[in-house]
């Protein structure tokens, strides 16, 4: 998950099992930002993408909305169960 999504979340209100989710990601540095690699089940990884939704709007940076698409793009080809 781009950093960015995941500092999204981080502020958003979530349910147990997704800030359980959040809370136990790995983060690895990336250049100028992180990936927090995120280990769940698909349905996990869809009712978060689901949360960020919002940084799909105009009200968002361009680096949000590209992360966003970023994460729905690992999420939608992916039929593993780890995702990052």
């Amino acid at each position: 998950m781009p950093g960015k999504v995941a500092d999204f979340l981080r502020a958003a209100e979530l349910e147990a099992a997704e800030r359980a989710t959040l809370d136990q990601g790995v983060t690895v540095r990336r250049g100028q930002g992180y990936t927090l690699r995120l280990i769940a089940v698909p349905a996990i990884h869809r009712q978060l993408l689901d949360r960020c939704q919002p940084l799909d709007g105009t009200a968002a940076v361009p680096a949000q909305r590209k992360a966003r698409r970023e994460y729905e793009n690992r999420v939608n080809a992916s039929p593993a169960t780890s995702l990052h």
